[in-house]
């Protein structure tokens, strides 16, 4: 292992005249957050020129330039192949299309160095793989969720990544771009379709989840829903719902957070829903046990399309839902019918 000093150099934009200098960053800088942000500022690790920035709340200037100085970190061994079986739906000389299964970690981290998609992409395509984001996330362009199933798509080469990187940043709204997942939700939403907006930020109380904070003080985040179908149970009607969702922006638990902050959270979501355990008694007892055989949110990537990077056409493509929620939604139906 090396240790290795981390420096980000940023350089203001008009529109960020007059903002907060560690609310400015924090937007800028996805992998710290707002409160690790002020630290390094009191510590003296910000400077603009010559001078060091010790205020948090100091207002960023036009097109000045600012440099964070990340302290030495330990810097773990590059991630090796491993042979892990991927269910791969398109492959080109510049990406590939995979359908994760719930279970895999997408890259490797804090208590998952191995058995990650990214160890399987190694094996798989040897050094062809785009290494923009870092060796750890060799062709990663975006993430779901380890216990969240459905399509991604990943870069083999440098050019790829850049161009869907660029498609990714704005969230579908060229035209270019196009995801959706299915969700089961508890309960029904009041509409049959609508626009969740409410930003995020890392939970205070725990480091490890994301919370939805007042307007301005995190990340801007917009969910679309539309209901597919509606499951009622004996001890309640509407008990269950079928959702389509869209993401407008793409934040880390987007989906899961905006479900439960509308008091709609993704069955068998153990960090978002376990305050709505109590629900799981109103399913029958076949649904019961399907959803405690699920053992995951219950959250799918369905729908993936986007502009090939390199020849500019068009890839569209669906995936079915995997067996474990397709089993609830047929023990739902057979409920609801009865």
């Amino acid at each position: 292992m090396t240790q290795e000093e981390s420096v980000r150099e940023l350089v203001a934009a008009p529109e960020a005249a007059g903002e907060r200098l560690d609310k400015w960053l924090a937007g800028q800088l996805d992998d710290l957050s707002r409160s690790r942000i002020q630290a390094l500022i009191r510590e003296g690790a910000v400077t603009s020129g010559t001078r060091a920035l010790l205020d948090p709340n100091e207002p960023v200037l036009c097109g000045a330039t600012y440099r964070l100085m990340l302290p030495p970190r330990v810097k773990e061994a590059e991630p090796v192949g491993q042979t892990i079986a991927l269910d791969i739906v398109h492959e080109d000389e510049h990406v590939i299309v995979l359908d994760k299964p719930a279970g895999l970690v997408v890259h490797p981290g804090a208590g998952n160095v191995s058995g990650t998609l990214v160890n399987a992409l190694i094996a798989h395509c040897g050094e062809s793989l785009s290494e923009i984001g870092g060796a750890d996330r060799k062709g990663i362009v975006h993430r779901l969720d380890k216990d969240t199933s459905g399509l991604l798509v990943v870069a083999k080469t440098d050019i790829a990544h850049q161009g869907l990187s660029e498609q990714f940043a704005a969230h579908g709204h060229d035209g270019r771009l196009h995801r959706s997942y299915l969700a089961l939700a508890w309960g029904v939403p009041d509409r049959g379709r609508g626009r969740i907006e409410a930003d995020l930020a890392r939970s205070t109380q725990n480091r490890l989840k994301f919370a939805v904070v007042p307007p301005g003080e995190g990340r801007h985040a917009v969910t679309h829903f539309e209901v597919e179908q509606v499951f009622d149970a004996e001890k309640g009607p509407g008990l269950v719902s079928l959702l389509r969702l869209v993401l407008e922006t793409g934040r880390t638990h987007q989906i899961r957070v905006h479900m439960a902050h509308i008091r709609h959270p993704i069955l068998g979501d153990p960090v978002y829903g376990s305050s709505f355990k109590a629900s799981a008694r109103k399913l029958d007892a076949a649904s019961r046990a399907a959803l405690k055989r699920l053992g995951r949110q219950a959250l799918h990537a369905a729908e993936l399309s986007f502009e090939h990077p390199v020849s500019g056409e068009l890839l569209s493509f669906t995936s079915p839902l995997p067996d474990d929620m397709a089993e609830l939604i047929a023990c739902l139906k057979a409920a609801s019918a009865e």
